[in-house]
Parts: C-alpha cells; sequence; structure tokens
C-alpha cells in the first residue's frame, strides 16, 4: 500500500532530497510543504489535507512539535510524534524524563537566572558546558574552560537573549568526541563516532568535523532501547557521551541530519526511512 506523504521543512537540504528519490520504491509520494505556510489550526487545513501523513524535519525548536500537535488534531498523523517532538525540542525536559525512566544522562543544572549560574559554577567542577535548553546543531553551546570568565560569558545570554533563549543548562565537560545513533522505528541503522577537529571543540555532526562508524555496542543498544521506550517508535539522532561509568544520552534530535552519518557507515538511511514510513500507513 503507498500514500501520499508531505515533508514538512523549511527548506530542501541534502536529506530532504534523498528521502524523496528514495519514496517511490516503497509506494510513497513525498512532496515538500515549508513549515512557515501551513496556517494549521482548523480540522479541514488545505495545507495538510489529502495527506496520508507528515513528516516532520523542521530544523525550528518552536515549529516542529507545534506543527506536529495541530496536524495531529486535524487527522493527519506526524512523524515524529507531536509528543516526541516536544520532548526532544526541551533538553532539560528531555533529561528529566530519561532519567525517571532510568536512561543515563550526564549530570546537569538547569540555569534560568545569574543566581543559578553561579550556583551551578559552584557545584560542578571547571571545565564546564553551557548550552540553550532550546537549540540545535551545536550554535550557543559554550566552553567554559576558567571561573575569571564565565562571568562575562553568561552577560551575553543575560543582555542578549530573549526570555525563551535564555533558558539554559550546564553540564560538566565531557571530552571531545561524541557518538551519532541514527534510529529508525526501533532500529539502530547506524552509529558514527564524531570527534572535534581544528580549532573548534565542539564535535557536533553539523560541524562537519572528523567522523567514523562504530560497532554496534551492546551497551548503546541498551540505551537505544531505553530511548525508544520513552519517546515511542520513530525516526531519531540520538547523541551519546562516554564516561568512565558508560554512556549518556546528551540529547536526542527529532529531525536529524544523517548524511555524516551515513558517510561514516554506509548505511542507507533514506530507504530505512521510506520503508518504516510505508509500513506505518499499510
Amino acid at each position: 500500500m503507498g500514500g501520499s506523504v508531505a515533508l514538512v521543512a523549511d527548506r530542501i537540504s541534502w536529506e530532504e532530497r534523498l528521502l524523496i528519490e528514495a519514496a517511490p520504491a516503497f509506494g510513497l509520494r513525498l512532496d515538500w510543504v515549508n513549515d512557515e505556510s501551513l496556517c494549521l489550526g482548523h480540522p479541514d487545513a488545505p495545507s495538510v489535507k489529502g495527506y496520508d501523513a507528515l513528516l516532520v524535519r523542521s530544523r525550528s525548536y518552536t515549529r516542529g512539535g507545534l506543527i506536529a500537535t495541530l496536524a495531529e488534531a486535524a487527522g493527519v498523523p506526524a512523524l515524529n510524534t507531536a509528543r516526541a517532538i516536544h520532548a526532544c525540542e526541551n533538553k532539560a525536559a528531555l533529561r528529566a524524563v530519561l532519567h525517571t525512566a532510568g536512561v543515563p544522562v550526564p549530570d546537569h543544572r538547569l540555569v534560568l537566572s545569574r543566581r543559578d549560574f553561579e550556583k551551578a559554577l559552584d557545584e560542578l567542577p571547571l571545565p564546564v558546558v553551557l548550552k540553550p535548553v532550546f537549540g540545535g546543531m551545536g550554535k550557543r553551546v559554550t566552553l567554559i574552560r576558567h571561573a575569571d570568565t564565565a562571568q562575562s560569558v553568561y552577560d551575553y545570554v543575560e543582555d542578549l537573549g530573549h526570555a525563551f533563549e535564555q533558558a539554559c543548562v550546564v553540564e560538566p565537560y565531557l571530552g571531545g568526541s561524541s557518538v551519532r545513533c541514527l534510529v529508525v522505528g526501533r532500529e539502530l541503522i547506524g552509529a558514527a563516532e564524531f570527534e572535534s577537529g581544528g580549532t573548534d571543540w565542539r564535535n557536533n555532526a553539523a560541524l562537519g568535523n572528523k567522523n567514523r562508524a562504530v560497532a554496534h555496542d551492546p551497551d548503546v543498544t541498551k540505551i537505544i532501547d531505553g530511548v525508544v521506550s520513552v519517546l515511542g517508535p520513530g525516526i531519531y539522532g540520538v547523541d551519546l557521551f562516554r564516561t568512565p561509568d558508560g554512556y549518556v544520552v546528551n540529547e536526542v534530535n527529532h529531525a536529524p541530519g544523517f548524511r555524516a552519518v551515513a558517510s561514516a557507515t554506509g548505511a542507507d538511511i533514506p530507504s530505512a526511512i521510506g520503508r518504516y514510513v510505508q509500513e506505518l500507513l499499510a
């Protein structure tokens, strides 16, 4: 059985182009729908009418969950679900639900004010990382190595950020590498380790740093199973840090880029996603 799917994104990037090209092999038609032009709210919203599902790949950390929520209210299934997207959009909330479910996450402090920030510095040893609760692709993530620069760094959060942007997380710096796991449905499709390169300490895949394929470690698979149990089956990029006590979940991306993982592992991720969507619509 085939289906018509709206691929909701702000633009067509490498991943979206491959997803559209792979779709016909699974009896699917993927149409790009700009996430700035949906105007959802009415149950018969014309922008989603006639689609069997929405594949939400909005890069915005405000649009994705809202779009999925209103699409589901209009009777159109969203991938990922609104519940999963809302959880992934909020790093602090995500870590809370994962920790409650027994999935390991880094030690961290929620920072909503300078007083919070100062308390976090008292409780966590330097170096620490200051990152926004809402955001991705390594943007506005800051490594604080020295106490004498910490307050100056926070000035930028306090003075330049709106209230939404001032919500931050402070966590210990766990090294210059991370493991990105690409999950489709309940299955780990591929995993790659990213290392910071050059003068940029960040190892985010979006920054184009060095990467290599990683074998499917049983400990990693166990964590992936835990994440999926919390969020439900879906399409996720799960970022892990390796610590002396084992892996911890740094964050989960609800609209993951997968070019670097595909390049490092050779995994056919577009086909895995196409097959998953096909099975959901069957």
